[in-house]
């Protein structure tokens, strides 16, 4: 049976980069995303006034753009569930808890992986 395994994840494989090959740039980058929302990001959001960091919030999964209830529109501000990091020590440190957040689309913010 390992030889069969074996040729059978290879043939999967080169049909994965096949399939990959065939769609366009977007389509590539949208895959890229939902497996990222699957697996999980340990994000970062930070909130500026200025040049200075206001809010950061840790441990972030994703950012959803809100849309509208009735016409299924995006609307102009950003949401996800973070560690409101209240030292900003890039730590989550005990007591600091797992919060809702909201960001306008007109707020300067940055999201990236953490990279600790």
């Amino acid at each position: 049976m390992k030889p069969l395994f074996k040729h059978t994840a290879k043939v999967a494989a080169l049909l994965g980069l096949m399939f990959l090959g065939a769609c366009t740039q977007e389509q590539q980058n949208k895959i890229s995303r939902d497996i990222q929302n699957w697996t999980g990001t340990n994000g970062v959001m930070e909130v500026y006034a200025g040049d200075k960091v206001v809010r950061r919030f840790l441990k972030v999964d994703k950012i959803s753009t809100a849309l509208g209830t009735d016409d299924g529109k995006p609307r102009a501000y950003r949401y996800g569930y973070g560690v409101l990091d209240e030292n900003l020590n890039m730590q989550a440190d005990p007591g600091e808890k797992k919060v809702y957040f909201e960001v306008s689309d007109f707020s300067n913010t940055v999201f990236f992986e953490n990279p600790n």
